[in-house]
């Protein structure tokens, strides 16, 4: 399981994230929502092992993370609000290069497998990234995943300016991950597809986590209210 414990993050004076108690279980999909500079993104961050928290510990299976630690670092993968590929590279020379990077290395069938896997159709797979819209490039983050065997997936703001079909179809892909066991963290704005996708809900305020919830107990209208309230 995904574990925070009285995870405290300072910038000087300023408490960015202030002692998050947090768990989510295997195949869970966790939305958290809040305003910019709520302490989502330094959350991410913190499990990424990309900063070092001030006090208490972020834990992936009992591991606690820390920058540079090689053992939850494999556990994990990162699909940020705009995905950074190389667009003079097709998708599946991109998929190659990251997967290689990872320590991985697979057949051009096994790397087209997982671009599919991930929703991008076939005939795109030799295009160059630079003829990709926002929601092929995000469908390239996931097959990324996919091919290092992450059971942590992190995502910041991934539907950000997809249009409605791109988001139902990345809706679907996330479920699909829940389903085979990848349990999810995102940050997002987006109140309704957080009732859509995810399985737990939270609130963050001013680095602090002021309120969860199941998604099977609260509706999309009445989410966006108590959200209007709380922040």
């Amino acid at each position: 399981m995904l574990e925070a414990i009285d995870l405290t993050k300072k910038y000087g004076k300023h408490e960015a994230l202030c002692q998050l108690n947090l768990t989510v279980e295997k195949g869970e999909i966790f939305c958290l929502l809040g305003q910019n500079g709520a302490g989502k993104t330094t959350t991410i961050n913190l499990f990424l092992g990309l900063i070092q928290p001030t006090s208490g510990e972020a834990l992936l299976n009992g591991i606690a993370v820390k920058p540079n630690n090689n053992t939850t670092t494999e556990m994990i993968a990162y699909i940020p609000e705009v995905v950074q590929l190389y667009g003079n590279l097709s998708g599946i020379e991109n998929l190659n290069f990251f997967s290689r990077l990872a320590g991985f290395k697979y057949s051009n069938t096994e790397l087209s497998d997982f671009l599919l896997k991930a929703g991008l159709q076939e005939a795109a797979h030799q295009d160059k990234l630079a003829s990709y819209s926002k929601g092929m490039r995000q469908k390239v983050g996931i097959s990324i995943a996919l091919s290092k065997n992450a059971d942590y997936i992190f995502m910041d703001e991934p539907i950000s300016g997809l249009d409605p079909k791109a988001t139902l179809e990345f809706t679907k892909i996330c479920k699909e991950l829940s389903r085979d066991g990848k349990t999810i963290f995102m940050a997002t704005h987006d109140i309704f597809n957080a009732v859509n996708v995810g399985t737990k809900i939270g609130i963050m305020k001013e680095g602090r986590l002021v309120y969860t919830s199941n998604t099977t107990t609260i509706g999309a209208s009445e989410l966006q209210d108590l959200y209007l309230k709380t922040i």
